[in-house]
């Protein structure tokens, strides 16, 4: 066991760890780029290293034994440290940089912003690389703490224990209906059926949060994946969907009307999440001062044209 830090290198921490985050050896391949079978390898490696079987596997899932569950936690928080050292080595240059940022959005807000997220990065950090991928609200602290994500980017909400955020953008609820519709009351709205919008089968959507405030309720007929989807349906039925306006905005609306929310929900704040721990990631705090510029302008330029239509 006195040799042991020398047999272990790096790539084999690495892979312990992805295994030990995704619990199965297909997703731990696709999140450190390589096939299954060299994970396999790389396993069968650690295991031989470490004297124990490290996982057992449940059906689809590779479960760690009751020690590896016991040490895990400190290991994983040393790796994360000697990443953020490494990171931190010497100044973050965007323009020679060839780092991957790991975004994680909805699909709702990707089509809002990744295209002005992407321009930034083509612009400013060329040879740098970007993946934009889908999130559980609640792992939110397991994938930043793990660096699964560098950053997030959702509704405000309160954040999980060491999770530091910030406020982005502003947004505000509508509603779209097909073009046949004349006028959108409170009564009507509580009526009327409705189109919920979550990439997640179950569980409370945005919207909710408004209504409940109010004591309000409503009918819902139909749950879908995407905005997109939801539009589409609002435009071929009588059934209604609340959308933030900025998303609204992005959608092809040709077939439907958009509408105000016909009670007062208030502003609806988009916020971006990052680990506590990498407060001090030059490259990380470089792309958070780029995107609070990106939408900050365009925050400017939105109240500009507000009031010049009032």
């Amino acid at each position: 066991m006195d040799r042991l830090p020398e047999q272990l290198d790096f790539n084999l921490l690495k892979v312990f760890e992805a295994i030990y985050t995704e619990q199965s050896i297909s997703r731990a391949a696709e999140v450190l780029h390589v096939t299954p079978s060299a994970v396999s390898h790389a396993l069968k490696r650690l295991r031989e290293r470490m004297g124990e079987p490290l996982f057992e596997r449940r059906g689809q899932q590779m479960v760690p034994t009751s020690s590896c569950q016991r040490m895990a936690p400190q290991l994983l928080a040393t790796l994360a440290q000697l990443r953020q050292l490494l990171q931190s080595w010497g100044k973050f240059e965007p323009a020679s940089a060839e780092q991957h940022f790991q975004l994680g959005i909805s699909e709702a807000l990707e089509s809002l912003m990744l295209p002005q997220i992407c321009a930034v990065m083509q612009q400013h950090a060329p040879y740098s690389r970007l993946t934009s991928r889908r999130f559980s609200r609640e792992q939110m602290e397991r994938l930043l703490a793990h660096r699964q994500l560098d950053l997030i980017i959702d509704i405000q909400s309160v954040p999980p224990s060491g999770i530091a955020h910030q406020p982005l953008v502003d947004d505000q609820l509508v509603v779209a209906s097909n073009n046949e519709r004349r006028d959108l009351t409170l009564k009507q709205y509580q009526a009327a059926k409705h189109i919920e919008v979550s990439s997640r089968p179950s569980g409370r959507v945005l919207e909710e949060y408004a209504l409940d405030k109010r004591g309000l309720s409503r009918k819902v007929a139909v749950r879908c994946q995407s905005y997109q989807t939801g539009l589409a349906l609002a435009a071929q039925s009588d059934l209604l969907v609340t959308l933030p306006s900025s998303v609204a905005l992005v959608q092809e609306c040709n077939d439907v009307q958009i509408w105000p929310l016909p009670f007062n929900a208030g502003h609806i704040g988009i916020h971006l999440y990052w680990h506590q721990s990498r407060a001090t990631d030059p490259a990380l705090q470089w792309l958070i001062e780029q995107l609070n510029d990106v939408f900050a302008v365009e925050t400017k330029a939105e109240t500009k044209a507000d009031n010049r239509d009032g």
